[in-house]
């Protein structure tokens, strides 16, 4: 199995181990700093999907870098126009308007601006 095929199939319950220690006392403020569930609504599937990611945030902006995107297909329902996204932000959902965009060397970055509070 290559490198990928095997961070691929531990993905599920390493995202599932990052969540509930979120929700830990000691460590989870300092997790939940970086890392946040977002909520979507699949373009072609019209599923929900929840999900961990990292984040930076400036503002009303959350930016989430994609680690290996050619590997992961969630970010493309961001692509163009954008779509609809909530973040778990300071224990509160927030909602936004996510885009997301790729440069020239394939990195991939989707910015969430957050509807007013």
């Amino acid at each position: 199995m290559t490198v990928a095929g095997t961070l691929f199939r531990l993905a599920g319950p390493f995202n599932s181990m990052v969540m509930a220690a979120a929700g830990l006392p000691v460590i989870g403020n300092r997790i939940r700093s970086y890392v946040a569930p977002i909520r979507y609504t699949g373009r072609k599937s019209g599923r929900n999907i929840t999900l961990p990611i990292s984040y930076r945030r400036s503002g009303d902006s959350v930016m989430i870098g994609v680690a290996m995107p050619d590997e992961k297909s969630w970010w493309r329902n961001f692509l163009g126009a954008g779509a609809p996204m909530s973040i778990q932000l300071d224990d509160e959902e927030r909602t936004g308007h996510a885009v997301a965009t790729r440069d020239e060397r394939g990195r991939v970055e989707v910015v969430l601006q957050l509807d007013p509070a």
